[in-house]
């Protein structure tokens, strides 16, 4: 049940102004309280400062053993990506993330929202007020000529997926992950790259949260997250970023080089 996770996980909130409807960047750190809509969202725990990425947990699909002449063995987990089309041969997979990457989402009223989507709640449906981060149409059709992209998020897929159906409507993402295939490890919904069945030196993950990508930081390019900065150009400043990665043999190589090591 979605309950299950309310108390594991917690996520900021936008407050609306009463006399417009509009979203106030003032109140962006506001905590939420408690509520059953939390556990729809991608949330991660708050990490205490760099640490050293832990090594992935075993995942129960790996786990799955047979005998032979006494000695078990253990069964390959399948992988979370289907194999690679004709035309993303040679291309670099991009995970990408969508909440406070691509899109901010609140249960409040937003008169300015991009989206309404209704997602049914234990019975009752309830409306989701998304705004979409700026330049975000462009940064994802430039992504799409580019790269084979992966939506991967940790919010449920009722949300998610009704989300991503009106955001990507040129159909640029391959295949949508959810909650389900993420790694709950240590309190946090973790995108273990490993899983995906791709080469992670032609894997990048985008994600604001570092937590996400802790098992592979080296595939990591951050990026700030986003609630309502109506002059944000995070997206459109990383577009030359990505040019440059999308010729990449080796993307560990190349992160190096932008980040100056």
């Amino acid at each position: 049940m979605e309950s299950s996770v309310i108390t594991q996980v917690q996520k900021e909130d936008v407050q609306v102004s009463p006399k417009t409807g509009q979203v106030s960047r003032s109140s962006l750190k506001q905590p939420r309280s408690c509520n059953i809509f939390k556990a729809l969202f991608c949330c991660l725990k708050a990490q205490d400062g760099p640490k050293p990425p832990p090594t992935p947990p075993h995942h129960h699909q790996a786990l799955l053993e047979s005998q032979e002449n006494g000695t078990l063995v253990k069964q390959p987990e399948p992988s979370l990506l289907p194999e690679m089309e004709a035309q993303d041969q040679g291309k670099i997979c991009v995970v990408i993330d969508l909440d406070e990457t691509l899109v901010h989402s609140s249960f409040k009223p937003i008169s300015n929202a991009d989206f309404i989507v209704p997602v049914e709640i234990e019975g009752t449906t309830h409306q989701v007020y998304v705004l979409k981060r700026p330049y975000v149409d462009e940064f994802l059709q430039r992504m799409g000529e580019l790269f084979e992209c992966v939506l991967f998020t940790a919010s449920l897929a009722k949300y998610a997926d009704p989300v991503t159906d009106l955001l990507d409507h040129a159909s640029v993402f391959r295949t949508r992950l959810f909650r389900e295939s993420c790694v709950f490890h240590q309190g946090c919904y973790v995108k273990d790259l490993s899983r995906l069945g791709r080469d992670l030196h032609k894997t990048l993950i985008l994600d604001n949260s570092p937590a996400s990508y802790i098992f592979h930081p080296n595939n990591a390019v951050p990026v700030v997250s986003w609630f309502d900065d109506v002059d944000d150009a995070e997206l459109l400043n990383l577009l030359p970023v990505f040019e440059e990665l999308s010729q990449a043999d080796n993307v560990y190589t190349q992160l190096d080089q932008l980040r100056g090591h």
